[in-house]
């Protein structure tokens, strides 16, 4: 039996509206150890996402006021979504391919869920698999060019044939 979506999402995550600040979104993520807050409104419904990186550059890095930026205005628009009834595996190649490290999960056009990468590590049996998914999401050109990454493999040293 293939683990679903809904065994290892988040439920029922916080949201805020566009109107709030970046400030707010900030408190909100800290006071529930999370990284990501949906943005939505009872009118329009899911707008977007808005993660602690996107308050870092779109906002700090730009010398903006978190207080009155408005969420709105910072908000990653193009939200992939998937459903409670998918497959686990099938959101994970999803990420991978998205290069993203969290999924809306959306029944019915109702925000339910949001599934993250570490939901999927704790979910999901094949650390490996988990690992070479982070790995594709993480990956892009300007970090393989700063760091090709360690020689693989036990170091002489460990095997004492040094």
């Amino acid at each position: 039996m293939s683990i679903l979506v809904r065994h290892a999402m988040t439920e029922a995550p916080k949201t805020l509206g566009p109107g709030m600040s970046a400030a707010d979104a900030a408190a909100l993520m800290s006071e529930h150890d999370v990284g990501a807050i949906p943005v939505a409104s009872e009118q329009e419904g899911l707008i977007g996402v808005v993660t602690d990186r996107d308050i870092v550059i779109r906002v700090i890095a730009k010398g903006l006021d978190p207080r009155t930026t408005p969420l709105a205005d910072v908000a990653t628009e193009k939200v992939v979504t998937v459903s409670p009834d998918e497959r686990l595996s099938d959101a994970r190649d999803l990420m991978a391919e998205q290069k993203i490290r969290r999924l809306l999960v959306v029944k019915n056009d109702a925000l339910v869920g949001i599934l993250s990468v570490g939901d999927v590590a704790w979910a999901d049996a094949s650390a490996r698999t988990v690992g070479e998914t982070l790995k594709q999401i993480s990956a892009s050109e300007s970090t393989s060019q700063v760091n090709e990454g360690p020689v693989q493999g036990t170091p002489d040293r460990v095997r004492g044939t040094q």
